[in-house]
């Protein structure tokens, strides 16, 4: 990484930042207004003083000064260990004043100008004079238009200064990630020079950014992508082993088998060709082999510390199912070779994903947890690679009642980790600001020496591709672990320490004391008449015995809090008035996209449709890549009959997430209601216009090689999006029941699709409701058809004495006559009871198929239910069932 502090300390920073005059800045002063501003004026004027070759030197010195700003700021709130300089003192002129005070405010203001669509930054962030300087250089549109040998790297460096920048926001902005796409789609056009080792990286840290913003199925893609440039070659599998320490039997337990490009050629963990380009990182995992964090041990009273699996060969039918690589199968699951670091990174981001999508349940977190245990095994010796596995292996571990102790105490150990190695020495200067959060809180372990330590280098060298927590993310979910083991006092004073009042309310609202939670947002928001309502940085009471009213809080705050459009929708949330979602979206200048959506759920909750449906559109204008948005305004559309609008809703819902079942299944209900295409609309979409002319026979002939509409296009298309939503969701009975009723509209009707459905509605419901889950109309229609169509066997088979279920040799039936017949004979008859009708179609089918016996028996046993239908001997009722 070089030495950050000599580079922030070069010639051309130093003008840059007003520590040493130039002519070409002269005029552009640095205050403490505006700070970030007057940053990037003054390095465009640099620019533009600097013609050919100059200007690409000059370029490069402002791309490496905002790299190493950038890589400062994460060590200082991340990784650590902490800087042995202090920021203000090298980023700050003497142009701002050196009080304590100023330079907190010229702090503040950054954090202000970092605030985006209404999201704000978490205001106590350390040093953010660092990210600052390297938000700046890093988007100058100049670096963007660099030369095609470096615009790639200096735009991929904008991508991840961007990423960071959405990472210290509250929420997703929808600008940045409009920016952030836009450049990761410049990047890939630009890679036909890049190495295999460039190419991984990239995808891993792209893998990173779908997770971020909630496109799994992308980042495994591209988690995928980068293990095929690597070589990297792994496995979720089973092997037979003991899991507890009283277990006898050896059984399948999920393991990761993994391996390298070079364990996989040499077999010996010789550096190849392909791995070349990673020789520091092997360095480092040769020279601080015992430099990692604490590995907590479980110590419980079963479970074993890991599972003990056995010496001889796996079940050979298991890997074929699985389809293992041959370099994977012969593994050692509890000897397996050593990992490249970049290989860790991608298991860890793969379980990541995993969590990211599919349900929080127990299957999930076995699922992932291999992964997680796998790079843990492998003793990665890069100190961040091996944090981010054991923050991995936590937040699955925090589910279990055997494990969740160790849990809590593994996060508690990264956490002290972070807070020690990052908060040393931070408020040794006095122009530091003296913000709270430079106060080092108490920790519950001892602080690692330094020979337990590892360099910054080592830490930083995979931190984009990694994401990890900063200092205060880990904090706060480390409260937020603590709230869910139901020990809210110490949760609550992580908060409070944190200064994060939104948490402090929702821990409350979370714990029923709704009253608490109002109070505090209302004293963040507003204050009372004799209160100078310009005071900033209100903290709140919240002791038991305070008696203050939050009626008496009612004038509003100047200037209001940064996340003040965040306050107003909690507290909309809690008073459940949508006043103050209005307000938060004028608040952000209308920009807050969260404000709107909490508005279109008031009004969806309380039957105003016209509103949520207004509300959920403006929120969508901001915020155009919202899958649950989308979903929602395609839910109301369906309840005001607005079919069209519907089927765009839910179609731009499964552009963003096209493994979402409710979507296509809600998508097929708006699809039916659509009206017939009309004359001069193909099955593709409305055609061109017909031109029309004075010649009555050019007209007639026009109309008469006009495109025929289609009449059951939408119901086509509402088929497709059932199958494929059925096939998404194998268990709902709801989208197996809508199949069925629209494969029965179509002409003519896919009579297998018909019978697929109508047997898995058997299966998901028949134990449930018996003979009700049988659609009788749509089996006496198929038992038609199979008569009209297929011809009966002949008598001669009939009267062979062969049993009457039996297939009749080389004449076995295939395809829907079997189908049917097995769907009748050995799915329904078992489940009827009291259904006249369905005995009578099982007496049909009998006939037609020669078995008298049956068909006897059906007819009576259709007899005797109508005889026990009340009032039949009189005809005062009808059987119909």
């Amino acid at each position: 990484m070089g030495d950050l502090l000599q580079v922030l300390n070069s010639r051309t920073a130093r003008i840059l930042l007003g520590h040493e005059e130039n002519e070409c800045v002269k005029s552009l002063s640095i205050s403490d207004h505006g700070w970030m501003k007057q940053l990037a004026q003054r390095a465009d004027a640099l620019i533009n003083s600097h013609k050919g070759a100059g200007a690409e030197t000059l370029l490069e010195e402002l791309y490496k000064i905002g790299d190493a700003a950038l890589n400062a700021f994460l060590q200082s709130n991340v990784t650590g260990p902490s800087l042995p300089w202090n920021p203000a003192n090298v980023i700050f002129s003497e142009d701002i004043p050196t009080s304590a005070e100023k330079i907190g405010n010229v702090r503040q203001a950054i954090n202000q100008d970092l605030n985006v669509d209404g999201e704000a930054v978490y205001k106590l962030i350390p040093n953010v004079e660092l990210f600052g300087l390297a938000k700046c250089l890093l988007n100058l549109c100049a670096l963007a238009e660099a030369d095609v040998a470096a615009r790639y790297k200096y735009i991929r460096s904008r991508v991840t200064a961007n990423f960071w920048h959405q990472r210290l926001l509250s929420e997703t902005a929808p600008t940045l990630q409009e920016s952030i796409y836009q450049d990761l789609n410049t990047l890939e056009e630009d890679l036909h020079h890049k190495c295999s080792e460039e190419e991984a990286r990239r995808l891993v840290q792209r893998a990173t950014i779908h997770t971020q913003h909630g496109f799994d199925q992308k980042a495994r893609e591209d988690l995928a992508q980068a293990a095929r440039e690597t070589g990297f070659v792994f496995k979720l599998t089973g092997r037979l082993g003991k899991r507890t320490k009283f277990q006898e039997k050896d059984l399948s337990q999920l393991v990761v088998l993994a391996k390298s490009a070079d364990s996989v050629k040499n077999g010996s963990g010789v550096e190849s060709d392909g791995q070349k380009n990673d020789v520091g990182a092997r360095q480092d995992n040769g020279a601080n082999a015992a430099s990692r964090p604490e590995n907590l041990d479980l110590n419980d009273d079963t479970l074993l510390e890991s599972i003990d699996f056995s010496k001889s060969v796996s079940v050979p039918s298991l890997d074929k199912e699985a389809d293992i690589a041959p370099s994977l199968a012969a593994l050692d699951p509890s000897n397996q070779p050593t990992l490249q670091p970049l290989d860790s990174i991608i298991l860890l981001a793969y379980a990541s994903s995993v969590t990211n999508t599919l349900p929080a349940d127990g299957l999930t977190r076995e699922e992932t947890l291999p992964y997680a245990l796998r790079v843990l095994q492998d003793g990665s010796s890069n100190w961040q690679i091996y944090t981010q596995a054991l923050l991995v292996r936590s937040r699955i571990e925090g589910y279990r009642s055997r494990t969740v102790e160790r849990s809590v105490l593994q996060l508690q150990a990264l956490v002290d980790q972070v807070i020690v190695e990052t908060t040393a020495n931070t408020s040794a200067d006095h122009r530091n600001g003296e913000n709270n959060q430079d106060a080092t809180p108490p920790t519950f372990f001892p602080k690692p020496k330094p020979s337990e330590s590892a360099s910054s280098s080592e830490r930083l060298r995979y931190i984009h591709e990694l994401a990890s927590p900063t200092r205060w993310e880990l904090e706060a979910e480390l409260a937020s672990r603590w709230v869910s083991l139901g020990g809210l006092r110490t949760a609550l004073e992580i908060y409070e320490r944190l200064q994060m009042w939104a948490e402090v309310a929702l821990c409350w609202a979370a714990n029923d004391r709704e009253d608490k939670a109002r109070k505090i947002i209302r004293q963040q928001l507003f204050t009372s008449s004799t209160t100078d309502v310009s005071s900033s940085d209100p903290k709140p009471t919240i002791d038991d015995d305070d008696d203050t009213s939050t009626e008496t809080l009612t004038v509003e705050r100047t200037p209001l809090p940064p996340d003040a459009p965040r306050l107003f929708c909690i507290l909309g949330d809690l008073e459940k008035l949508p006043q103050w979602f209005e307000r938060a979206w004028d608040v952000s200048n209308n920009r807050y996209a969260r404000a709107q959506r909490s508005l279109g759920k008031y009004y969806f909750t309380h039957g105003d449709l016209r509103k949520a449906d207004e509300a959920y559109a403006k929120s969508l204008k901001v915020n155009a890549i919202n899958h649950s948005t989308w979903f929602s305004l395609g839910c109301v559309r369906l309840q005001l009959g607005d079919w069209t609008g519907a089927v765009d809703a839910f179609g731009r819902a499964i552009q963003i997430e096209d493994k979402d079942a409710e979507s296509w299944s809600n998508l097929a209900a708006a699809l039916v209601q659509l009206d017939p295409p009309s004359v001069g609309v193909d099955n593709d979409g409305p055609t061109n216009d017909v031109p029309t002319g004075s010649n009555d026979d050019e007209e007639d002939i026009l109309a008469a090689h006009a495109p025929k509409p289609d009449p059951q296009k939408h119901i086509r298309e509402a088929f497709t999006a059932l199958k494929r939503a059925a096939a998404l969701n194998r268990d709902s009975y709801r989208i197996w029941q809508n199949l069925l009723n629209v494969s029965v509209k179509l002409s003519p009707p896919p009579y297998t699709d018909i019978i697929v459905a109508q047997t898995r509605l058997i299966e998901l419901r028949g134990k449930s409701e018996g003979e009700k889950c049988v659609d009788v109309e749509v089996m006496e229609g198929l038992v038609a058809h199979l008569i009209a169509t297929s011809p009966s066997p002949s008598v001669n088979t009939a009267l062979s004495g062969e049993p009457e279920g039996a297939e009749q040799g080389p004449t076995k039936k295939r395809g829907f006559e079997s189908m049917l017949v097995d769907l009748v004979q050995n799915r329904i008859t078992p489940l009827i009871t009291s259904s006249r009708r369905l005995w009578l179609l099982t007496a049909k089918l009998s006939l037609h198929l020669q078995k008298p016996l049956a068909t006897l028996q059906a007819y009576e046993k259709a007899w005797r239910v109508t005889l026990n239908q009340p009032g039949w001997e009189r005809g005062t009722k009808e059987s119909k069932g």
